[in-house]
């Protein structure tokens, strides 16, 4: 991904454009998605694109980022429990970017956008633990780990509503254990 100077107001318009047309053409096409149907489906040159994300995994990079960024902004509108049905419901009812790069072989580290969504997801456990809702001995790692198990099985497993919906009550009453 390019990185440099602040981007002007047409090209941060075209780079949005793009990762939205990305990640429908990627939901629609798996990992054979071609930047040449982003591009169109956009509305711009394939060069735009090339501009703005040089590989294919570039594109898939800033996908995941803006991703990230996206649940970790979630996070800050609803509680702990509000936000593992809703995403647990969004992994179920749509493949992301997020498959692709977990089966592509990319690596892709984005330590910021991790933490950033690691920091909120602290925040909404030390809420529920406030408000007795979560036991003070369940820690974080482990509701990161249960969120991506959750997330997988929904995406991998197409879960429907109540199997999402007894899934989770299962996974909460363990946090009240602890």
């Amino acid at each position: 991904m390019v990185e440099g100077p602040p981007l002007r107001a047409d090209a941060q318009r075209n780079r949005a454009r793009i990762l939205d047309a990305a990640e429908a053409v990627f939901a629609e096409f798996g990992a054979r998605a071609s930047t040449e149907e982003v591009a169109r489906r956009a509305g711009v040159a394939i060069g735009t694109v090339f501009r703005h994300f040089p590989t294919k995994e570039d594109l898939l990079a800033a996908l995941m980022k803006r991703l990230l960024a996206q649940l970790a902004e979630e996070a800050g509108r609803r509680d702990l429990f509000g936000f593992f049905r809703h995403t647990v419901a969004q992994a179920a009812a749509k493949k992301t970017a997020v498959e692709l790069l977990a089966g592509s072989g990319v690596d892709i580290r984005l330590p910021d956008a991790v933490g950033h969504l690691e920091e909120a997801m602290g925040r909404l456990l030390e809420q529920a633990q406030a408000a007795g809702t979560v036991a003070d001995s369940v820690r974080l790692p482990e509701v990161m780990a249960l969120l991506a198990s959750m997330c997988q099985g929904a995406l991998h497993g197409g879960w429907d509503e109540h199997l999402q919906a007894r899934t989770l009550a299962v996974v909460f009453a363990g946090f009240e254990r602890g």
